[in-house]
């Protein structure tokens, strides 16, 4: 199997999240370490937007246009937000200490806000004069984020990694409770590599902070590709989230069409029709509806309605829904969703015999700051049939995969990153990228072939035969090491579905006593 030997990177002994958390820890008292993630974003966006204007002007000083240093459109041109004076980091620097920095802070945001329509709704308001801060301790927290380099670091998702970092460091419930995980940047690059989102509509149904739109913009640049061709829509339910999507999107210059609210209950993207879907929805989202909520629901047609216990499969059935004709999907579940009973098999069952389900890759463990789980990258595809597509600006022929799926194993792949977590390198998502290509395409000066320990296609019918499970150790060959059975996973299945069973014995109950009384008897 495909192995990197690539040496640990070699990190600072202490991390820039780890920093800004140190700072953050010591307004303890005034503020909760839930609320930490909100304290230190807006500033990093404040410290972001101060650099590039720097930048920018720097840019027209050097090119001789010094007079054009506070024209606003020589700033907007290059997607660069123009700052008055007293909006700019370094105006915010010069008066740290002084004791009116809360309000100075507050009045920077509302500002930015006012002159910049992409970001209405989007920057908290006079947030820092309200939250009692003491002014010394945080201007040790200006000094922290003064540090960062944010131009350096732009491509990075900043925003994200922090935000993640923070909901890692409590388990609350609006962080670990709600299986609330920002998705790293790797995995994020996978996803994109392996769907190629070059041009057309993309989709995120549970969108979070916006990484999943940052880094594939980032991709559609990287191969040279025009951004102008691909649209960006999204959907976020809790508010602070959707805010900070807006102020990420926004500080590099993309144009989206963001909306908040419940996918499941309040759809804000009903008749979209997306080319590419990029998704991490919440894991094992419980009681997501209740009774007879959604159960005709135009996203289930042709399917069984998703059990109330589990959101899993109603996110599989709202990303289908949302594909366009030869729409193609990837998106990140729990592992249980590979061989859950029930309800869920009679979904899968379908989604098979559909042959809509195009590859299932299983993820390494620890890719996460907030939790150490293996993940499963679920790939879809509306048109698995042999035809000709242009993907910048080149013909891809895609052989007929029709009734095929191809399982692959990651899990002892990629490198070390920060002492405990994994990262797919590039050099490992180069490999997999390049195996899955070779499966779904012709042309390619290799062919795809089945390893051991590493990747298998498997037919309908082989499928069938294992009880339409979708656990890639089913049909990949391993050789060299055991198979383990993870038994805290599949407890959390057995407990899951045998909650769902005793609901549906409640339910049955209900129904046989409501039948009885209008039957005029009393059975208890």
């Amino acid at each position: 199997m495909p192995k990197t030997t690539a040496q640990p990177k070699q990190k600072p002994t202490k991390s820039m999240e780890a920093a800004l958390w140190e700072s953050c820890n010591k307004l303890r008292g005034a503020v909760e370490p839930a609320e930490y993630k909100h304290v230190v974003l807006s500033l990093i966006f404040l410290k972001y937007a101060g650099d590039r204007f720097e930048q920018r002007k720097q840019e027209l000083i050097d090119q001789d246009l010094k007079e054009y240093m506070d024209t606003v459109e020589f700033y907007t041109a290059e997607n660069v937000f123009y700052l008055p004076e007293e909006c700019r980091w370094t105006y915010i620097m010069e008066n740290a200490k002084q004791p009116n920095i809360f309000q100075i802070i507050d009045d920077a945001l509302s500002n930015i806000e006012k002159k910049n329509k992409q970001l209405a709704g989007a920057l908290p308001n006079n947030y820092y004069s309200n939250l009692g801060l003491d002014k010394t301790k945080f201007a040790s927290l200006l000094d922290e984020i003064n540090r960062l380099d944010t131009v350096r670091d732009a491509e990075n998702d900043l925003i994200g990694r922090v935000y993640e970092y923070f909901l890692g460091k409590f388990a609350i419930a609006e962080g670990k409770g709600k299986g609330e995980y920002y998705t790293p940047k790797s995995v994020v690059n996978l996803i994109a590599e392996l769907i190629e989102p070059y041009d057309g509509k993309i989709y995120d149904p549970c969108c979070g902070s916006g990484g999943m739109f940052v880094q594939s913009v980032k991709f559609v640049r990287a191969h040279n590709s025009n951004q102008k061709n691909i649209s960006v829509y999204g959907q976020e339910n809790t508010n602070t989230t959707f805010k900070l999507a807006r102020m990420n999107l926004a500080i590099r210059g993309i144009s989206a069409d963001i909306r908040q609210g419940d996918t499941f209950h309040n759809d804000q993207h009903r008749d979209l029709k997306a080319d590419y879907i990029m998704a991490n929805p919440p894991f094992n989202q419980k009681d997501w509806r209740e009774g007879n909520q959604l159960v005709d629901d135009h996203r289930w047609q042709g399917y069984d309605t998703p059990p109330t216990s589990n959101a899993n499969y109603g996110w599989i059935l709202n990303i289908l829904s949302k594909l366009s004709t030869n729409g193609i999907a990837g998106f990140l579940l729990a592992n249980g969703a590979l061989s859950a009973d029930g309800t869920k098999l009679a979904i899968r069952r379908k989604l098979i015999d559909n042959d809509k389900v195009e590859a299932i890759l299983i993820l390494p463990r620890n890719l996460f700051y907030s939790t150490d789980i293996s993940v499963t990258l679920w790939i879809l595809n509306n048109n698995k049939k042999a035809h000709v597509a242009t993907k910048n600006g080149q013909e891809i022929h895609y052989r007929d995969r029709e009734n095929e799926v191809l399982f692959m194993d990651l899990r002892q792949m990629g490198i070390p990153f920060e002492k405990k977590y994994v990262e797919l390198d590039q050099e490992t998502r180069d490999t997999v990228v390049r195996t899955f290509h070779n499966w779904q395409q012709q042309g390619h000066e290799q062919t795809y072939r089945d390893e051991p320990e590493y990747c298998y296609s498997a037919t309908r019918d082989e499928i069938a035969q294992k009880g339409y499970s979708l656990v890639p150790s089913k049909y990949i060959e391993f050789r060299n090491r055991d198979e383990q059975v993870d038994f805290d996973a599949k407890m959390r299945e057995l407990q899951a579905e045998m909650r769902e069973l005793l609901q549906q014995e409640e339910e049955s109950k209900e129904e046989l006593k409501v039948l009885f009384d209008k039957l005029g008897y009393k059975i208890y």
